[in-house]
């Protein structure tokens, strides 16, 4: 039996890493993280990759990886924040894959990425990190709003990933 894939995107701080994790317990999913992915086949990280190729590279990685994980099946695909606002990616999971967007607000997001210390966050190394946060969650809005959303405010992951669950079973 083909498995649809699951993927998980959303804003920093959503949960996507956490609930990925637990979903694709709950489902006998294979987990892959897009960025791991880049970093492992391309054999550098992710700042390096900025700092030595540029954006437009990495964006192209993320491209060639999207349609390599969509021609599978059974895979909960957690992306970096930025993978689904590029159409192109978006289009290439459509056909195979049901994708849900983690959100919270972002006093929330704020509180959280904070709390996450192990996590190198540049996009708000920033004198005004919740402004930021709200700077990017306003650009990104549109783009986010084209998935099923999952607000995970006041839910445990536990929570969220039965919801997803939920929502995969009636597809």
């Amino acid at each position: 039996m083909i498995r649809r894939n699951i993927v998980l995107t959303g804003f920093m701080g959503t949960g996507k890493s956490t609930v990925g994790r637990l979903l694709a317990q709950k489902l006998g999913y294979q987990l892959v993280d897009t960025d791991v992915i880049i970093e492992e086949t391309s054999g550098k990280t992710i700042p390096e990759i900025f700092a030595e190729e540029g954006e437009a590279a990495f964006r192209q990685l993320e491209r060639e990886t999207a349609v390599r994980l969509a021609a599978q099946s059974g895979l909960l695909i957690s992306t970096g924040g930025g993978m689904m606002l590029d159409p192109a990616n978006g289009a290439v999971f459509r056909p195979t894959c049901d994708i849900f967007c983690l959100t919270a607000p972002a006093e929330e997001i704020l509180r959280r990425v904070l709390a996450d210390e192990g996590q190198a966050r540049p996009l708000l190394n920033v004198p005004d990190p919740r402004g930021r946060i709200l700077e990017l969650l306003t650009a990104r809005a549109e783009k986010y709003g084209q998935y099923t959303q999952i607000d995970t405010m006041g839910k445990t992951p536990e929570q969220i990933a039965d919801e997803i669950v939920g929502l995969c079973a009636r597809a």
